[in-house]
């Protein structure tokens, strides 16, 4: 699902206890998905920037789309990262909750 080398990561397996509720993702991992978060937050600026110049509204629109995308993409990555690690975790320890949190999870991402 990756767009391109830099963004093909590997992930570690995430916490299970439902106290830690966390993922346990390497620095390599944390790194290239805090460089997607700054170059949406880069575009966020931008946007805002258009915005403070009277840009035309078509312009922005655009633009806004393009961070729309970026989230998504990003969205997709950490999904996959979550099925392959949490979610089969979990799964394997019987925790078949789990499947119920993802349908959620999924329909919560499905309506943007």
């Amino acid at each position: 699902m990756a767009e391109n080398q830099e963004d093909v990561v590997e992930f570690e397996h995430c916490g299970t206890s439902h106290s830690e509720r966390q993922s346990h993702h390497s620095e390599k991992v944390k790194q290239a998905l805090t460089s997607r978060l700054n170059r949406i937050e880069g575009q966020i600026r931008g946007i805002k920037g258009l915005i403070e110049k009277d840009t035309y509204c078509d312009d922005v629109i655009t633009q806004i789309s393009a961070v729309q995308s970026a989230l998504n993409s990003f969205s997709k990555v950490l999904l996959e990262a979550h099925l392959k690690s949490c979610v089969t975790e979990r799964i394997q320890d019987g925790e078949l909750e789990v499947v119920d949190e993802l349908l959620v999870t999924i329909q919560r991402l499905m309506k943007k």
